[in-house]
C-alpha cells in the first residue's frame, strides 16, 4: 500500500505579517497532483490542520476545498488534530465525511478503533491518535501521572490490543502528534512541555509497521518506521535550512517500509543575514538574497539610523530585524531578550528565584513551579477547547 504522509499544514497562519493563504492553496494543489500522479492509495494527515482553535474563515473554506479534491480522488485520508486544533470543530461531521472516504479522528476515546483499508495482501489498520493533551485525558487512559509518555503509552496498549485480535498479517500504521525524543525542533512549534518534559521516546510505539508523526516542523526520520514529514511551508526563520517535503512511503505485504521524500513548493526562499549593516548592503555574496524573505542581524554596536528603510532598498523582502551588538554575554547593555534566549518559563523563573534571594530553588520548589506552570498551561487547554 502506498501511502502520503503529511502535517502541519497551519492553515491561516501568516508569516512575520506576511499572508501565506496563497502558498497553503499552492500546497493543497500541489498535494492532490501528487495524489493523482503517485498513486497513492491512502493519505495521512498528522495534525494541525489549523493553525489556532478558532481558524479564519478563509482558512475554513480552503480545508474544505481539500476535502472535496481530495474526495474526488476516490483516495481515503486519514486525519487527526493536533495541538493547534480544536479536535472538537476539526471533528465536526466526521461520522457523515467518512462516506466520502474522508476519516477525521479527534477523539481520544476511539485510539483503538482504527480506519482499516485494504489491498491486494489484505488489510491494512490505521490508528489516529489525535494530539493527547496530558491534563484532558488522563482520566480517559486511567493513568496515575498526567505525563506524554503516560497518556501516549496508554492509548498505544490499546492499538496493540485492538491489533492482537485482527488477521495475521494485518498491517498497522499509527498517525500520531507529538514531541518524539532524537526529533529535533524549531522556534516555530508551540511548547507542549508537561512536568518539565515534552518528549517521549519512540519506543512508546513498538509493535506498528509505519508510525507517521506531526508536531515538529522539520522533515526528520526518527527511526525506519517512525518519521516527522514536518511542515510543508516554513513559518519561522529558525526552518531556514529546512528541505519542505512529504513522505511517499511504501507499505509492503511483509510491513516492511520503502520511504522517498517529495519536495514541495517554495513560495520563496528563506535567508538569514549577520553583521554591521553597511557590510550586508555591501558584501556582493549577499547578492543572492534579493529575491529571499530575509532575517537580518544587525551587530552595530551602536543602532544605526534607519536600518530597515535601508535594508529593504537592498533586500526587498526584508522581514525580520534583530539588533545584536557585539558584546560580552555578561555586559550589563545586552538585551533582556537575548539573556532569555533559548530558556524555558521554567528556567526563567528559576532563575528569579536565584536573583532576588541569592540561591536557586530547592527541590520541594522546583515541584511547586512545575506544577504551577503545567496547571497554567491545563487551563490555556480547557479555555481552548472550550471556545
Amino acid at each position: 500500500m502506498r501511502l502520503l504522509h503529511t502535517s502541519d499544514w497551519h492553515l491561516g497562519r501568516a508569516f512575520h505579517r506576511v499572508n501565506m493563504l496563497g502558498a497553503q492553496a499552492e500546497f493543497i494543489g500541489h498535494l492532490v497532483t501528487t495524489v493523482r500522479e503517485h498513486a497513492v492509495d491512502a493519505v495521512v494527515v498528522s495534525g494541525d490542520v489549523y493553525d489556532r482553535a478558532v481558524p479564519p474563515l478563509a482558512a475554513v473554506e480552503l480545508f474544505d476545498d481539500a476535502l472535496h479534491r481530495l474526495a474526488d480522488l476516490g483516495v481515503p485520508t486519514v486525519m487527526i488534530s493536533g495541538n493547534h486544533d480544536s479536535a472538537r470543530r476539526l471533528g465536526v461531521g466526521a461520522g457523515l465525511i467518512r462516506r466520502a472516504g474522508i476519516h477525521l479522528r479527534t477523539d481520544p476515546a476511539a485510539a483503538g478503533t482504527p480506519v482499516v483499508l485494504s489491498d491486494a495482501h489484505g488489510d491494512v489498520a490505521f490508528y489516529g491518535l489525535p494530539y493527547l493533551e496530558p491534563a484532558l485525558v488522563k482520566d480517559e487512559f486511567a493513568v496515575d501521572k498526567a505525563g506524554h509518555e503516560a497518556v501516549l503509552g496508554a492509548a498505544m496498549d490499546r492499538v496493540r490490543a485492538d491489533l492482537a485480535t485482527r488477521a495475521r498479517g494485518t498491517r498497522s500504521v499509527v498517525l500520531a502528534h507529538a514531541f518524539v525524543t532524537g526529533g529535533r525542533a524549531s522556534d516555530s512549534e508551540r511548547d507542549i512541555t508537561v512536568g518539565g518534559v515534552a518528549a517521549v521516546p519512540a519506543g512508546v510505539f513498538d509493535g506498528v509497521d509505519y508510525v507517521a508523526l506531526g508536531h515538529l516542523h522539520g522533515c526528520q526520520t526518527i527511526t525506519e518506521r517512525v518519521r516527522y514529514s514536518g511542515s510543508p511551508l516554513a513559518y519561522s526563520f529558525s526552518e531556514t535550512d529546512h528541505r519542505k517535503t512529504m513522505w511517499l512511503i511504501d507499505l509492503a505485504a511483509d510491513g516492511s517500509v520503502t520511504a522517498e521524500r517529495l519536495d514541495c513548493p517554495v513560495p520563496r526562499p528563506l535567508a538569514r543575514v549577520k553583521g554591521k549593516l553597511e557590510d550586508l548592503l555591501a558584501d556582493p555574496a549577499l547578492a543572492r538574497h534579493t529575491d529571499a524573505w530575509v532575517e537580518a542581524t544587525l551587530t552595530d554596536p551602536v543602532r544605526p539610523a534607519d536600518p530597515m528603510a535601508r535594508l529593504t532598498e537592498r533586500f526587498p523582502h526584508t522581514l525580520s530585524l534583530v539588533f545584536a551588538p557585539e558584546r560580552a554575554p555578561d555586559d550589563p547593555g545586552v538585551s533582556y531578550a537575548r539573556r532569555l534566549a533559548g530558556r524555558s518559563d521554567q528556567q526563567v523563573a528559576q532563575d528569579f528565584v536565584a536573583h532576588v534571594r541569592g540561591a536557586g530553588p530547592d527541590d520541594r520548589e522546583l515541584d511547586v513551579l512545575r506544577e504551577a506552570f503545567d496547571a497554567v498551561r491545563a487551563d490555556d487547554a480547557v479555555r481552548e477547547v472550550a471556545r
